[in-house]
């Protein structure tokens, strides 16, 4: 009997955070190749770019936001470290006012440059499901959406082989399961497990190895993120990485993929369809 075709959402992280981000995830996005991307709505590009991420069909792409915390003092600036926002979230020392406000804007602006609703929520650096962030958010999502909220991304690790089996780990570790229970008490749904997670580091090559790995690990669903650039970006220390993704991205057959592993078929899916009840 053959086995049943799964749906993967494959996402884009960083959507706005320049116009060579925008320019890989627009194309990708049009080649069939990525299901989902999510946007940074205090960035440099992000208006320019939501102009045309609104022209895709909400029913086929999912347009989510992606929470954003650690922004630069200033425009191409390097991006303060995460240390401190971990420290005074876990500590609850941070100024909970300030945040809530800074969320509620980021809603706003998705909604005012989009037209419409995210589709789902993630965080720049996983920073959504930090302590006091998490209960922020899910209080916000509840508040805007009661009927139809956005899901959020689970970090769950889907993926539990090889060197970057810590690193995904280690992120789970920092809010992931208190996120998904306190999501599922307010009744918004999440994802399954999330994909993709490695040190930004190898060659094309080995980065297809990932992706081929990945998708064989994949259940109905998960999230599998990336990180796409068509172009460098000053001072970003992942930018040679992004590139190669965007390569491997661009050459990425799934369901060719998986036949040479031995395994069944990946469609590519917005996650809201796989949530929708049959």
């Amino acid at each position: 009997m053959a086995e049943p075709r799964r749906y993967l959402c494959i996402c884009a992280d960083d959507f706005g955070m320049s116009a060579g981000i925008n320019s890989a995830v627009l194309d990708l996005a049009a080649k069939g190749k990525i299901s989902a991307t999510s946007g940074m709505v205090r960035r440099e590009a992000w208006l320019a770019g939501a102009r045309m991420l609104r022209q895709l069909e909400p029913s086929e792409f999912d347009a989510g936001l992606h929470l954003d915390l650690t922004r630069p003092a200033h425009a191409g600036g390097p991006e303060p470290g995460l240390a401190g926002l971990i420290a005074r979230t876990w500590t609850r020392t941070v100024f909970s006012p300030g945040l809530e406000a800074d969320i509620r804007d980021q809603f706003t602006r998705f909604e005012d440059a989009m037209g419409r609703a995210p589709a789902f929520v993630d965080g720049h650096r996983h920073v959504h499901q930090f302590p006091v962030v998490r209960e922020l958010l899910v209080q916000e999502i509840a508040r805007r959406y009661p009927s139809s909220p956005p899901w959020i991304r689970n970090t769950a690790p889907g993926f539990r082989q090889g060197p970057d089996r810590l690193k995904a780990e280690i992120i789970h570790v920092l809010g992931g399961a208190r996120l998904a229970a306190l999501a599922e008490r307010r009744g918004i749904p999440t994802s399954g497990r999330l994909l993709g997670v490695y040190g930004f580091s190898g060659d094309i090559n080995s980065h297809e190895q990932r992706l081929r790995e990945w998708l064989s690990a994949s259940r109905t669903g998960d999230v599998l993120m990336c990180h796409p650039s068509a172009g460098l970006m000053p001072g970003d220390p992942h930018g040679g990485a992004r590139l190669r993704e965007y390569t491997a991205l661009l050459a990425l057959e799934p369901a060719q993929a998986l036949r040479d592993a031995g395994g069944s078929e990946v469609t590519l899916a917005p996650l809201t369809r796989c949530l929708q009840p049959a």
